[in-house]
């Protein structure tokens, strides 16, 4: 075989390969285009997902993205995990997205900036089933301007 097939043949062999991998341990990560990117009250963001067994811990991690032109350190949120049962716990957070100095914490493509920020670990669901979980800005300003997306990424811990 020629040079050139062989580099061919690998580089399609690793693309496969790469393809079938898959984060085993993550059970949901995903994000929400939020329209014109603003983020009004009554915009939650509805994350749906199964939990197989109560008896896993799992971590969960906020989502976010947004513009370089948001205009604080910071961004608190309602987070609601609704369960099978219908039962709603609401938790209030508050997420540093900033150092004193406005140097943004998180990662910087661009105009854009992407955070996956651990707040629950080793958290385990009490039953099995499907869950929603809700997240709802909680900031002064409403509708919040620059927020591009938001999510929940949830994953089997470690432990």
């Amino acid at each position: 075989m020629k040079p050139g097939k062989i580099s061919f043949l690998f580089v399609v062999l690793l693309a496969i390969v790469l393809a079938s991998c898959q984060d085993q341990s993550a059970i949901v990560d995903t994000n929400i285009e939020l329209d014109k990117h603003n983020w009004s009250y009554t915009e939650k963001v509805k994350i749906p997902l199964s939990i197989e067994s109560a008896d896993i811990p799992c971590n969960l991690y906020l989502n976010l993205r947004h513009t370089s032109d948001y205009k604080y350190s910071n961004i608190f949120l309602l987070i609601h995990i609704i369960g099978p049962d219908g039962k709603k716990s609401t938790e209030r957070r508050e997420f540093k997205l900033a150092l004193p100095d406005g140097e943004w914490l998180g990662s910087g493509s661009g105009n854009l900036y992407s955070y996956q920020i651990l707040f629950s670990e080793d958290y385990k669901f009490p039953l099995k089933g499907k869950y929603v979980i809700e997240l709802e800005q909680n900031m002064r300003d409403n509708p919040l301007d620059h927020i591009t997306d938001a999510g929940i990424r949830v994953e089997k811990s470690a432990k």
